[in-house]
């Protein structure tokens, strides 16, 4: 099974006429994804990627029974986008851009909780189910079909892990980047409750980084919640506090939390073992299989 998209998911690209989205979109018809259309306001009319092009996301979705939407649209723009994606039907939207200002996604935060529309990042690299559907900029040949689910706030991170997991013959049930800004619309407690609720997710990875408590949050959950045994890793170990490291939201206050430290000690209370590198984090997850 899977969570999120699978290859009944059809998927509409907003701003697939950049280069950017229309690059993306042709590698994700590749993998295999059903890309259905592509949204840009006064692009109407005409095709890219192969697929015709829409001026809004909800013309898409009417003419092309759509119901997920991936975002490449510059970041002055991408909250718009996004409302747009909210005022539909959509199940799922995911929102690649980086550098969506945090005044934008506040507001979107608040719209998202009104909807039924879940959606990932932004600033992340998307989604994929391996064999049926990607969506987003994730490389598509290093994953494989298997029992193993995957959360991660790193695109890097997630690359990392999940080869180590291929090459060893671990195959993943679905993959998720949910984005390193402040604001993001999926946590790790929603994917991990996910990934809970999936009879073929045998074990979970988490990938988590310094800033914020959302790795403290998932470590209470899955001490509380979770028979489905999840392997750590937490990257920034050796960031000073007060520097922004990667990512908008990885940042260390100084308060005693968000530290790696503090993420680390959480997730072993919870049961949960933590790698000190990729390799290691392969190496808890082939002991609960």
């Amino acid at each position: 099974m899977s969570i999120f998209v699978d290859d009944d998911t059809r998927v509409v690209v907003q701003g697939i006429t950049g280069g950017e989205g229309k690059f993306h979109a042709e590698q994700m018809i590749e993998y295999g994804t059903n890309v259905v259309a592509g949204a840009v306001p006064g692009k109407g009319g005409q095709e890219a990627a192969g697929v015709p092009v829409y001026d809004t996301v909800d013309e898409a979705v009417e003419a092309e029974d759509a119901d997920a939407s991936v975002i490449f649209v510059p970041p002055a723009f991408a909250a718009d986008a996004v409302f747009e994606a909210l005022d539909t039907d959509l199940d799922l939207a995911v929102a690649i851009t980086e550098g969506i200002p945090t005044q934008d996604m506040a507001k979107v935060n608040k719209r998202l909780g009104e909807t039924d529309t879940r959606l990932l990042g932004p600033n992340c690299p998307g989604i994929i189910t391996p064999g049926e559907a990607k969506l987003g900029i994730l490389p598509g040949n290093i994953f494989a079909d298997g029992n193993v689910g995957l959360v991660s706030r790193s695109g890097t991170l997630t690359y990392q892990v999940v080869d180590n997991l291929t090459e060893r013959g671990i195959g993943q049930t679905t993959a998720i980047g949910i984005g390193g800004d402040p604001i993001i619309g999926t946590s790790f407690i929603d994917a991990l409750e996910a990934f809970e609720a999936d009879a073929e997710t045998d074990a979970v990875v988490m990938c988590g980084e310094i800033g914020g408590e959302d790795e403290e949050q998932a470590a209470r959950f899955i001490g509380e919640h979770m028979d489905t045994p999840v392997a750590g890793f937490i990257a920034g170990r050796t960031a000073p506090p007060g520097k922004r490291m990667g990512h908008a939201g990885a940042i260390v206050s100084g308060s005693g939390t968000g530290t790696a430290q503090s993420k680390i000690d959480a997730l072993n209370d919870a049961g949960v073992p933590v790698g000190d590198t990729p390799e290691e984090v392969a190496d808890h997850v082939e002991s609960f299989l």
